[in-house]
């Protein structure tokens, strides 16, 4: 049976994207090419991922844009684990993961323009939303790692593409409200709560290698804080979520 298209608050314009486009990639061209917009929110009609792509222009400096990343996994676990049993547990694993019950299920892309605007803003700035919805089954599709789930593995059988993309676009509209109004303390501390490793041992792959130590928390630029051992000494180290995103998750965004 064929689904309905998902029904978006007013706020959004939806973009139907046939399955095995990527939306991400999609989304990134058109606001490249002004053919989208802030709120424009581009949603793929796959029936075996939950995939989304939502345009915005926020009027914040580089050094912000980044909070959005966050954002958009506190959004997802709010929005998908309003759909699952209480009992699912939805987590963050820096920078860009999600996991359910400690599987990795779905993941979170960036990309902003180069070009700014005359307060030095990006002129755009796209998040992609991307989620396992249908069991593993066969090759594993690139970007996903070994250690997989999917939301209908991990007990929502009912779950389909319209009702999580409808779930999504509302928690993403009131996380992006609560941001623009209290900033991003609360979008910071609500992903804190679900984030894999905090204050715990942790390890982190950066560019220049892997890194081990005690995960102490996010600053306010979005980096991860990381105490660990450096020539016999202790320091702590402020990780740009930027430079650690995989490439798979990230746009190269060039005007």
């Amino acid at each position: 049976m064929a689904l309905p298209d998902p029904d978006l608050p007013p706020l959004l314009d939806a973009h139907r994207i046939e399955a095995g486009r990527d939306v991400f990639h999609a989304a990134c061209e058109g606001a490249r090419a002004d053919r989208f917009a802030a709120g424009d929110l581009l949603w793929s009609r796959s029936n075996k991922d939950i995939m989304l792509a939502l345009v915005l222009e926020p009027a914040v400096p580089v050094t912000r844009t980044q909070e959005m990343i966050y954002l958009a996994m506190v959004a997802t676990a709010d929005a998908l684990g309003a759909l699952t049993p209480p009992e699912t547990a939805f987590t963050h694993s820096w920078p860009s993961t999600i996991r359910v019950n400690g599987a990795k299920a779905g993941r979170v892309r960036f990309a902003e323009s180069v070009e700014r605007d005359e307060e030095g803003c990006p002129v755009w700035l796209v998040i992609g939303i991307e989620m396992r919805l249908a069991p593993i089954a066969g090759p594993v599709e690139p970007g996903f790692v070994p250690d997989l789930t999917s939301l209908v593995d991990e007990g929502a059988p009912d779950l389909d593409r319209t009702q999580a993309i409808e779930s999504l676009a509302r928690h993403l509209l009131t996380w992006i409200h609560t941001w623009d109004v209290d900033g991003f303390p609360p979008v910071l501390d609500a992903w804190l709560f679900r984030a894999d490793g905090y204050g715990k041992q942790h390890r982190v792959e950066t560019p220049d290698g892997a890194l081990e130590g005690t995960f102490l928390g996010i600053d306010e630029e979005g980096s991860l804080l990381l105490k660990h051992e450096e020539m016999g000494d202790m320091r702590t180290s402020a990780i740009g979520i930027r430079a650690c995103l995989p490439p798979e998750a990230v746009q190269v965004a060039a005007d």
